[in-house]
């Protein structure tokens, strides 16, 4: 894509009522949000200012490797014993993920727990907002699928219950 291009599809997002939009193709990924959401976990990249405060940016795949490492591995010795078991809770927004409402507070849940349906499993903080992600069932927590202060995509798992 070519800088016009860019431009042109930023102008056009800023005149939608769209609030996010991503495009990926090949090499090329642009992310643009009217939200104001950190990312932490992201190394700095070249940013193309526009009006409404929307970015694009180039792909970079150093950050993503580190990220999803340790979340694969933590679980792996579980896997290896006893097959996931469960419906898997997915993220409906990009955000940081909190296990707990604060550093020195319990986590919200653990692997074994009891659950009921409404119940907080997880908090993801997205444009300085903090939401709430409940049971969608009661059940068991068999798997908690990301780590305390993690970025998370959409659709991503956060937590398994069966």
């Amino acid at each position: 894509m070519n800088l016009n291009e860019i431009k042109d599809l930023m102008a056009q997002f800023d005149q939608s009522s769209l609030r996010e939009f991503s495009y990926k193709n090949g090499t090329d990924e642009l992310q643009f949000s009217k939200n104001e959401a950190r990312m932490a976990s992201e190394a700095p990249t070249q940013v193309v200012p526009a009006p409404a405060a929307v970015a694009a940016s180039p792909v970079v795949s150093a950050p993503s490797t580190p990220v999803d490492s340790p979340v694969e591995e933590a679980p792996a010795p579980a896997k290896t014993t006893v097959a996931p078991e469960g419906d898997v809770v997915e993220s409906p927004l990009v955000g940081v993920a909190y296990l707990a409402a604060g550093p020195d507070k319990p986590a919200f849940v653990t692997v074994g727990d009891s659950v009921k349906k409404g119940q907080t499993l997880v908090i993801i903080e997205a444009m300085k907002v903090m939401n709430e992600i409940p049971a969608p069932k009661d059940g068991v927590v068999t798997e908690i699928l990301v780590s305390n202060e993690e970025m998370v995509e959409f659709g991503k798992g956060l937590v398994r219950i069966k």
